[in-house]
């Protein structure tokens, strides 16, 4: 009997490799007359825009664009520098009313969005084949999967703000918009056959009318390793440690990673140096760059170690959000035992529906429901809970019903 895995290998379609851009790389602008001019172009260009965005995470503070790519047929492919300008709104005129291609759009748009480039109407190819079930949605799988083109993609993870930028990356951006609306076309018409282009409809419109995520209250808890840490002491040297950081990373521009990693601010916790000599025979701290800075480490943690105790940090962040799920059987019984019929419930209409679980409800909507109910368990509330929650209508077409016959199950086998 043949191989399964090798039988699935000799039916997939030849992959063709995407090496060049087809008409060639083009050049980046990065003057006020050549961007008016690709504005132009792009405007008596016909259909869909491809739009894509590099940004320099891991390098830079926050999350701006360094290199914008766009295509559209009838006026070719335009590689945009958005640092070399202040004034983007003849692109944003081109092109804010048409529909764009952006693959996982939810992390190009905050960046585009600031420098005032947003589209009407979108379609997001990697939401498209999440909805589609594609077991790999990566553009670089996805495009291979479904079109037989293969992209190269080596260049992810370097720094876009780079000046000039190498050809070779530059040529790696370029085919990230070359085929996007090819993609595009190829996804709306496995989504019309499957009977689920108003689902996707309804999720790319969610997407654009998210308004922005509020500020995360104490960002610092997000610190890598900190579970370590639980005495409100360490956790006041975490603070310190953190907010230092972060201003002195904004101030150079610099990701806050790249200055003090997180294990030495928790290192740092645990140990609290008193003097210099400690600090810096810490780890990583002994390092150059660090041991310049030390007197500002030792400082923010002096702060820790003199703030009063009615102004140290809780180890439990307030939230209004369930606990972990691991501690309901203790907590609430009543709510574990919902949370163990609703998981199973959603589960199986998304295997029905060839779906990710968490795109046809998210995990946080699921605990929530099972933590707190509303008190009219039928279909109309449990759906009325679930659009509260942010669950499009679609998913709660699908969903209201059987998570209130579950609910009903639960509370009948509760009930003497």
């Amino acid at each position: 009997m043949s191989d399964p895995d090798e039988t699935d290998e000799a039916s997939a379609p030849p992959v063709t490799m995407l090496l060049e851009p087809r008409d060639g790389l083009p050049p980046v602008i990065t003057t006020t007359r050549a961007l008016k001019d690709a504005a132009s172009l792009l405007a008596e260009g016909s259909g869909p825009i491809a739009v894509d965005a590099e940004r320099a995470s891991g390098y830079r503070y926050g999350h701006r664009a360094y290199l914008v790519q766009i295509r559209r047929a009838g006026s070719g492919s335009f590689l945009v520098d958005p640092i070399a300008f202040t004034d983007h709104s003849p692109l944003a005129e081109a092109i804010n009313d048409t529909e764009w291609v952006l693959h996982a759009a939810s992390q190009d748009l905050p960046c585009l969005t600031d420098i005032g480039l947003r589209p009407q109407q979108l379609f997001d190819t990697e939401l498209a084949g999440r909805l589609l079930g594609h077991p790999r949605v990566g553009l670089g799988a996805i495009t291979e999967s479904v079109l037989g083109i293969g992209l190269e993609k080596g260049h992810a993870a370097v720094d876009w703000s780079t000046r000039p930028l190498p050809d070779d990356w530059l040529r790696y951006a370029a085919l990230d918009v070359e085929v996007l609306v090819d993609l595009r076309d190829a996804l709306a018409a496995e989504l019309e056959e499957a009977g689920k282009t108003e689902w996707a409809q309804q999720e790319f419109a969610a997407i654009l009318a998210a308004p922005p995520p509020p500020p995360r209250v104490d960002p610092w808890r997000r610190t890598s390793g900190m579970h370590r840490v639980r005495k409100p002491r360490q956790l006041a040297v975490i603070r310190e440690l953190w907010l230092a950081r972060d201003a002195l990373a904004q101030s150079r521009d610099t990701a806050p990673g790249r200055i003090l990693p997180d294990t030495a601010i928790v290192s740092a916790a645990v140990e609290q140096p008193k003097t210099r000599e400690e600090l810096i025979a810490l780890p990583i701290f002994g390092g150059r760059a660090n041991r310049r800075q030390a007197d500002r480490w030792l400082a923010a943690i002096d702060r820790a170690r003199t703030c009063p105790d009615d102004e140290l940090p809780s180890p439990n962040l307030v939230s209004d959000a369930p606990p972990p799920a691991r501690s309901w059987p203790d907590k609430n019984p009543e709510a574990a035992a919902r949370l163990a019929a609703l998981r199973p419930a959603v589960a199986a209409i998304a295997d029905e529906h060839t779906l990710p679980t968490e795109n046809l409800l998210t995990p946080d909507t699921v605990r929530r429901v099972a933590w707190e109910p509303p008190e009219d368990c039928s279909e109309t509330g449990i759906a009325e809970r679930l659009q509260s929650h942010g669950a499009r209508p679609w998913q709660v077409g699908l969903t209201a019903r059987p998570i209130a016959k579950a609910l009903d199950r639960v509370d009948r086998t509760a009930t003497p």
